[in-house]
């Protein structure tokens, strides 16, 4: 799928282009600026079509050595543009959930250490199908989308494996109000708990719970997702913000660890999900 992401990417690369041609100590071949740069020239190509993406350090030194060092401000503000990039549900959703859901998984099988914090819903990577389906239906209706949801299902499903990958670790926080939000059916939320609480035993799970009664030191606001503390998803209700400049993904990291000093773990975090499972049977 094209995203809005490799879009920009792209335009990066043809501009980096545009400034080798146009070198004024004379035009450049990829071989001539690669050896100029010390660099391997694969990486002078990768870079240009946008199957790479640059560093600031090699934004300027590709300006210095094409001669044209007054464009380095303007190939830094390209890239301070896509680090935090918007996806629109828009575009994303033409085709229906199952591409986006695909991207994730794509993102899953490469990344090894996950931290998520979920404020309003049971995380993707341990809902039920049903579950799922239900959550999937309501989003299509919301962004009047093609409603693909067994396929969708099907690949968050599928991207659950990777909670049985020894080499992988999941660090996730919810607040008790996930756990209780109606957005299934009663029945489909009281199976969703049960998963829930057996996810708690594995062991490349770590599941904190943030009781009601918790004293917190931030507000529990927008949920987000981390890999391996180099990129943040965070959904809107208009787009999903994919984040990749260090300074805002520390600032999410501090959050994350703020949250998790207020969460609970392994006994106590089971009792919050039990009393909310069986808050949901009939008087």
């Amino acid at each position: 799928m094209s995203t809005d992401y490799q879009q920009a990417r792209e335009a990066l690369g043809v501009r980096l282009r545009e400034l080798r041609l146009s070198s004024p100590h004379g035009r450049l071949t990829g071989t001539q600026l690669a050896k100029l740069l010390g660099w391997a020239q694969p990486k002078v190509s990768k870079l240009e079509n946008g199957k790479q993406t640059a560093t600031p350090e090699d934004l300027r030194s590709w300006a210095v050595a094409t001669g044209q060092p007054d464009a380095c401000d303007e190939l830094l503000a390209r890239l301070r543009g896509f680090e935090s990039h918007i996806r629109s549900w828009r575009r994303q959703l033409a085709s229906g959930h199952k591409p986006v859901q695909d991207t994730h998984l794509a993102e899953h099988t490469s990344a090894t250490v996950f931290r998520g914090w979920e404020s309003s819903m049971i995380m993707g990577i341990l809902q039920t199908p049903d579950y799922a389906r239900h959550i999937f239906l309501r989003y299509a209706g919301l962004q009047q989308s093609p409603r693909d949801t067994e396929e969708a299902v099907r690949s968050r499903i599928k991207r659950q494996e990777a909670l049985y990958d020894p080499t992988k670790r999941f660090h996730l926080i919810m607040w008790e109000a996930a756990l209780r939000a109606l957005v299934c059916p009663p029945a489909v939320l009281a199976a969703q708990l049960d998963r829930l609480a057996g996810a708690v035993g594995l062991d490349t799970v770590e599941l904190g719970v943030i009781p009601f009664s918790a004293s917190l030191k931030i507000p529990p606001a927008t949920a987000f997702w981390m890999y391996d503390d180099t990129r943040v998803i965070v959904e809107t209700w208009h787009s999903e913000l994919w984040i990749e400049d260090a300074p805002s993904v520390s600032t999410y990291l501090r959050t994350w660890k703020t949250l998790r000093e207020s969460a609970v773990y392994g006994a106590d975090a089971q009792r919050i999900i039990s009393t909310a499972r069986q808050a949901l049977r009939p008087a």
